[in-house]
C-alpha cells in the first residue's frame, strides 16, 4: 500500500496563469475563478464549488482544520456561518488568525487565503438564518456542536421537541450561539497546476490599503 500511494501522480496541463493575465483586484480575480468553478460544479454535479477548508488554531498555536461552506464574499472578506460555541468558534474567539483553502481538482486550481475572522453583524446572521430551510434552522438549536454526546438519539430527540415547539407557522428565532464570521484577508494566493510540478502561483498581499502582486516559485 505504501508503494502504491507513493506512485500516485498526475501531470497538470489544463491551464496557465500569468501575472499579466490576473486582475489587479484580488476579489475580482477570485470571482472570475469562483464563477468558473461554480459552472463546472453545476454541469458535472461532482463537487461543491463553495466548499473550503477552514484552519483555525488555539491561542498556543495548535491547529485544527475542517470543511465549511462559503456563503458570501465581497471586498471586506469571505463569509461562513457556524455555531459560535463549536471548536472552531472557540478557537476563533481566542485567536482570530485563520486560513482558508479552496481546491477545485477538475480545474487543477487552488486558492489559499490568510486573514483574520470576526463575527458579522447580527442583522446579517439573522437574514441568512431566516433564509435556511426550516429543518436546518431547527438543527442549529438541536445540535450542541463539538460537544461529546452519548448517542445520536439525543439529536433526534432534540429535533422532535423543537418541531413540536415551533409549528410550521411559528417563526424560529436565530440561536444566540449561531451566526456568521467574515475572514478579512491579508494574503490571497492563486495556484494553477502545471506540468512537471512547475506550478503557477500568483500571490496578492495586502500592504496598508493596497495589494502587492507577485509570482512565487512552486
Amino acid at each position: 500500500m505504501q508503494n502504491k500511494i507513493a506512485d500516485l501522480r498526475r501531470d497538470y496541463q489544463f491551464r496557465t496563469l500569468n501575472i499579466t493575465d490576473v486582475s489587479p483586484a484580488p476579489f475580482v480575480q477570485f470571482k472570475n475563478w469562483f464563477d468558473e468553478a461554480l459552472k463546472v460544479a453545476e454541469e458535472t454535479k461532482g463537487f461543491e464549488a463553495n466548499a473550503m477548508t477552514l484552519c483555525t488554531a488555539t491561542s498556543e498555536g495548535k491547529p485544527s482544520a475542517r470543511i465549511v461552506l462559503l456563503k458570501g464574499f465581497d471586498e471586506k472578506g469571505f463569509i461562513f456561518y457556524t455555531n459560535y460555541e463549536s471548536k472552531k468558534g472557540q478557537q476563533i474567539e481566542a485567536n482570530p488568525n485563520v486560513a482558508l483553502v479552496f481546491h477545485w481538482h477538475g480545474l487543477e486550481r487552488q486558492i489559499r487565503i490568510e486573514g483574520q475572522a470576526h463575527r458579522v453583524e447580527p442583522s446579517m446572521s439573522d437574514k441568512y438564518y431566516n433564509s435556511r430551510p426550516r429543518k436546518s434552522r431547527l438543527g442549529a438549536w438541536a445540535s450542541p456542536q463539538s460537544q461529546t454526546i452519548e448517542h445520536r438519539e439525543l439529536l433526534e430527540q432534540n429535533m422532535e421537541q423543537l418541531q413540536a415547539k415551533y409549528s410550521e407557522e411559528k417563526p424560529i428565532p436565530r440561536p444566540p450561539h449561531w451566526g456568521g464570521y467574515r475572514v478579512a484577508p491579508s494574503l490571497i494566493e492563486f495556484w494553477q497546476g502545471r506540468s512537471s510540478r512547475l506550478h503557477d502561483r500568483i500571490v496578492y498581499e495586502k500592504k496598508n490599503d493596497s495589494w502587492e502582486i507577485r509570482r512565487v516559485a512552486p
